[in-house]
């Protein structure tokens, strides 16, 4: 398998698909618009034409800080074209969230919605900022219609930088983890071939663009092998449903790529409901941990048994379970081709026996060269060419890796990467407050829910209410704790340092 670049692989198929609908967009219950491969190539040649004639080059960042759309997806493409590097940001950040973001990516660009340029120029009136109403027609923008729609004719390497996915981390700041051109091909190459993805497949998008699962492991694997997309504005049980139900002929989903909520939701949704799934040929499910009774009702909801795989901003996918064969309940699946994976005991680094819980080590031609100006963060989470996950997880007799826990202290909920230390920053300033912990609990629906334990200072009058009115103006509603305790004091060894594991135990006894 040779590496290549992600605009190079996708001409070719775009060159041979000219005519057949890349992408079908609804926003609600409504087709907005179909596009055809033909029309992404020629789109977003206008569009990358258009960033070369404002002055963004090969290395130059431009942060796409935009809802779910295809003027997304056009200026995704029409970066790659040119070498810049795009950033994909959650567009529901705050403005506190979105002032790291800006300072750390030093982007030349911010791509961004109505309501989001309200955000940016509220923490950097100085920003250049490019608003786009994505209900309109892109076509329709001065940013399409000014340029030509012949190739810009710049070409990359494997080794540049196409992506850089900002992750939560221990420090409480974002990490970027860039990803080069080399490190994408690689990884949607391996999906393409594990799960047999091909042109005749329809893959359902319910998933935001804004992660590696729904930019890279669903859409750069449609884009690759030709297949349509079938795309919805956002995620609902009921449209979910409805599409995935359909037989129309060259319409019919055939592939479902989710999270554990979102089954939950759509099982939900369905109830004692009967629909016939038989012509959908894959369901995977990644992000977060899929509870064995969820792995049940899914084979006896779909038809099908679930494909659980792992991934991470920084690797691409890491694993999966056959496509055909044993899918093991709980189990992360097999290594993708390529990849090294070793559980290594974390205090001496060598390697455990099967069976024995460890931290998972991986190295592969997918996973990153390090993070974006972070050299210190790039240091620690590599180890003689090895990257440390920070995940603990053991191997069985069969070589199927499972994950145990996490050596680092991040909060999974409903498939978001949420640093802990993040919060605390945000819950520590709020009048009254002396110091807070914040952790993740198990929840049926979203895998883990944030809670807080807060001590206040003597005589303060700190309530519930004005904590989780102050999270919510400084972040996004995923971030924000579900359930609040006051405590007179934080749990601590005699190191000082605060026992994460019995505050979790006053929260779930």
């Amino acid at each position: 398998m040779t590496s290549d670049s992600l605009n190079r692989c996708f001409g070719r198929s775009f060159s041979g698909q000219s005519g057949k609908i890349a992408i079908s967009f609804y926003r609600g219950d409504a087709l907005e618009t179909e596009v055809s491969f033909g029309d992404l190539e020629e789109d977003s040649n206008r569009i990358a034409n258009s960033f070369l004639g404002m002055g963004i080059t090969q290395g130059d960042r431009v942060i796409l800080y935009l809802d779910k759309s295809l003027i997304f997806l056009v200026a995704y493409l029409a970066l790659q074209k040119i070498g810049a590097i795009a950033v994909p940001l959650n567009p529901g950040f705050k403005e506190s969230e979105m002032d790291y973001l800006l300072r750390d990516s030093d982007a030349c660009l911010v791509l961004c919605g109505a309501a989001q340029e309200t955000t940016v120029r509220a923490v950097d009136p100085e920003a250049r900022i490019l608003a786009v109403d994505t209900e309109r027609p892109y076509q329709e923008l001065d940013l399409f219609r000014a340029a030509s729609e012949k190739d810009p004719g710049t070409g990359q390497r494997p080794e540049d930088p196409a992506l850089i996915i900002y992750t939560s981390g221990t420090t409480g700041t974002p990490k970027g983890a860039v990803l080069t051109h080399g490190n994408l091909v690689h990884d949607a190459k391996n999906i393409i071939d594990i799960w047999e993805i091909t042109g005749s497949d329809v893959l359902c998008h319910a998933l935001p663009l804004f992660h590696v699962h729904g930019l890279c492991f669903a859409l750069h694997t449609a884009f690759m092998t030709g297949s349509r997309v079938v795309m919805l504005d956002r995620f609902s049980a009921h449209r979910v449903v409805d599409h995935l139900t359909r037989k129309e002929i060259g319409r019919a989903c055939s592939v479902f790529m989710s999270v554990p909520q979102m089954y939950v939701k759509l099982m939900d949704s369905i109830g004692e409901g009967k629909f016939d799934f038989e012509h959908v040929r894959l369901w995977t499910s990644g992000s977060a941990p899929l509870p064995a009774k969820d792995f049940e009702r899914i084979k006896r909801t779909f038809g099908k048994e679930p494909v659980e795989r792992e991934g991470m901003s920084e690797t691409g996918m890491n694993f999966s379970n056959p496509y055909r064969g044993v899918k093991k309940p709980g189990s992360i699946g097999l290594p993708l081709p390529r990849l090294k994976a070793r559980i290594v005991d974390p205090e001496t680094f060598r390697d455990v026996n099967p069976g024995q819980e460890g931290e998972l080590w991986l190295k592969g031609p997918s996973i990153t060269p390090g993070y974006w100006r972070n050299p210190e963060e790039t240091a620690k989470s590599f180890e003689d060419g090895w990257f440390r996950s920070g995940d603990l997880g053991k191997v069985d007799e069969d070589g199927y890796f499972y994950i145990t826990d996490r050596l680092k202290h991040i909060i999974i909920s409903g498939g978001e990467n949420i640093s802990p230390k993040e919060i605390q920053g945000i819950i520590n300033k709020v009048d009254g407050v002396v110091e807070s912990a914040v952790v993740g609990v198990p929840d049926e629906q979203w895998g883990e829910r944030v809670v807080a334990s807060v001590v206040v200072s003597a005589g303060a009058r700190v309530t519930e209410d004005e904590i989780r009115s102050h999270c919510r103006k400084h972040l996004h509603d995923w971030k924000c704790p579900k359930d609040i305790l006051f405590v007179e004091n934080l749990p601590r060894n005699t190191m000082g340092k605060v026992l994460n594991e019995e505050i979790k135990r006053l929260f779930v006894p």
